[in-house]
């Protein structure tokens, strides 16, 4: 029997037949990552997001979907990890922006195609300057032929199997809208993940009710599936303007206010932009070189309730860490280590796995380590929880992950009573240099800017191992191989690791170099390791090369040059 409407109860069942769908799945999906590495996430990151808004449903018995689809975007909202996981969370915030508008307890056809547009709408909207060729524009592509074809479409089913079947189409092309997928011959792994998802909701449509299965290897079936490859790493961010300003409005008129009215001017003065309403509150957040006049612009709408401003030029790279099979456990180690003290100017939070590494960000200065990195992203809740801990007037995030850095600038909106500075660290190296400047005795803006310039001169770089076959930026690789990464790009393949990580270190050592920092990996011996410094002392003898036994997995060593 096909559905005309979606109800509270069935909407439910659709959304958590998807996440079920995707979870039984995702290890499939972290397979297409954008580099041929052991290390990718983001299947584990959408289904981790979707499954806690999940949580959130399955516990209100509330039969209305306009309530159904709120506690839906509040707990992925919270949820949300990585970049895929806060786009997904923003996907179904816009789903239920349009679902709140209806009178009933259920959406008719119509409305429901409306909700999907709304969620592509507002996808786009939470992310700086959006990139075609991602999932972006696996949902806009979607939402807009459903809408296109509206007057053929008579269930909800038919909506959802023309949504599917444009949604593939469009994740096959993404490589012709995005270069370096189409150099690397393949596609968006966050729009296959949001596939699954979509799959899953017709599936319980169509009254294929799943649950959830013991996650198998994750090999792929077919030779062009080898090559997908996540777009969430890709390139470096031109942050062009320094202030990132943060401001919450109460608003003199909310029910007549247009977000346009103030969109379209902050726009004109910065980038960053992301605009938000909740009912009588105004949430804006921009990077701009003027944030007085932003706040002048903002007053004329309603009182400014919260300032945060800070200088928020940073590079990002991606690094890697440990996965583990039970995250919820895995952050309660370092939380109970953190006990709340009394209120401080300073506080520091960094994302790290490996003993040695949280020890020596530890012994930098840092008040609490978020346990995490690429494999396993923390969620949006995991940084707040952080921020409440360490109990300082101004508190500096350290992602060390460029597919961190959303979600930890997500927490820094949603948290109160603190100036919060997500300094956009791409790496643990970055991390580690940044912290070498900190100055308790300055302001978060002095503090954001000086280490913001170490860390835009220093340069990093990370030894792993490909597990497939491919060309990427002219290097050739074999599954197997060791890979040189540096700024998002293979350096060097070879089939010896200290060859590979020598060839690294001659790309990013020269006659200026001063300090090197290298973290080293389990498995890596010592003798290794002393031919690693001797090669450095070949190319500057004057160089100081200090090692840190790290202990992370999959990458062999961790490297700073400053």
């Amino acid at each position: 029997m096909s559905n005309k409407k979606i109800s509270g109860e069935l909407f439910k069942k659709m959304v958590t037949n998807g996440a079920i769908h995707l979870k039984n799945n995702h290890k499939e999906v972290d397979h297409l990552n954008v580099f041929p590495v052991p290390d990718g996430d983001t299947g584990t990151n959408m289904q981790m997001t979707m499954m806690a808004g999940v949580k959130e449903v399955t516990a209100n018995q509330s039969s209305s979907i306009v309530d159904v689809s709120k506690i839906l975007s509040r707990g992925l909202l919270m949820g949300a990890r990585g970049n895929s996981g806060v786009i997904l969370s923003q996907f179904f915030r816009g789903v239920y922006s349009e679902i709140s508008k209806i009178n009933n307890g259920s959406v008719t056809i119509k409305e429901f195609i409306q909700a999907l547009v709304g969620g592509y709408q507002m996808a786009y909207r939470a992310v700086m300057d959006p990139v075609e060729g991602t999932i972006l524009t696996v949902v806009r592509e979607s939402a807009e032929r459903v809408l296109k074809e509206q007057k053929n479409l008579t269930s909800i089913e038919d909506v959802l199997k023309v949504y599917l079947n444009q949604a593939k189409e469009t994740l096959i092309k993404t490589p012709e809208l995005l270069p370096v997928l189409k150099e690397a011959g393949v596609v968006d792994s966050g729009g296959a993940g949001f596939i699954k998802i979509i799959e899953g909701m017709l599936m319980a449509l169509e009254g294929q009710i799943l649950s959830e299965q013991e996650l198998q290897s994750g090999a792929l079936r077919s030779k062009g599936d080898e090559a997908y490859v996540g777009a969430h790493n890709l390139g470096e961010i031109d942050i062009k303007f320094g202030y990132c300003t943060e401001f919450i409005v109460e608003l003199f008129d909310w029910e007549n206010f247009d977000q346009n009215t103030i969109r379209e001017p902050l726009e004109q003065m910065g980038d960053s932009l992301v605009v938000v309403t909740d009912e009588d509150l105004l949430k804006v957040h921009v990077h701009t070189n003027q944030p007085g006049v932003a706040l002048t612009l903002a007053q004329k709408f309603g009182e400014i309730k919260t300032v945060k401003i800070e200088n928020m030029r940073q590079q990002h790279e991606n690094i890697t860490g440990q996965d583990h099979s039970d995250h919820q456990h895995e952050h309660k180690e370092p939380h109970s280590k953190v006990v709340k003290k009394p209120r401080s100017k300073y506080g520091i939070i960094a994302v790290a796995q490996g003993e040695g590494i949280k020890q020596a960000f530890i012994e930098l200065g840092v008040d609490y380590i978020v346990d995490g990195g690429q494999t396993m992203n923390p969620p949006t809740e995991d940084f707040i929880k952080a921020i409440e801990e360490v109990n300082a007037d101004n508190v500096i995030i350290l992602p060390n992950n460029s597919n961190i850095i959303l979600t930890a600038e997500q927490a820094s909106k949603l948290s109160e009573g603190s100036n919060v500075s997500v300094l956009r660290t791409k790496t643990v190296a970055q991390g580690y240099t940044a912290l070498i400047s900190f100055d308790p005795t300055i302001t978060l803006e002095e503090n954001t800017e000086t280490m913001h310039d170490v860390v835009t001169n220093m340069k990093s770089g990370e030894v792993t191992y490909a597990v497939r076959d491919t060309e990427m930026h002219g290097v050739q690789v074999k599954n197997g191989d060791y890979i040189g990464i540096s700024k998002s790009k293979i350096i060097v393949s070879s089939k010896e690791r200290l060859t590979t990580v020598s060839e690294l270190l001659r790309s990013l050592v020269n006659e200026e170099s001063e300090i090197i920092t290298i973290f080293v990996g389990n498995g890596v011996e010592q003798e290794e390791v002393d031919e690693v410094i001797e090669f450095v002392a070949s190319i500057n003898e004057d160089c100081e090369v200090e090692t840190i036994e790290g202990k992370q997995d999959v990458y062999s060593y961790i490297i700073a040059v400053e």
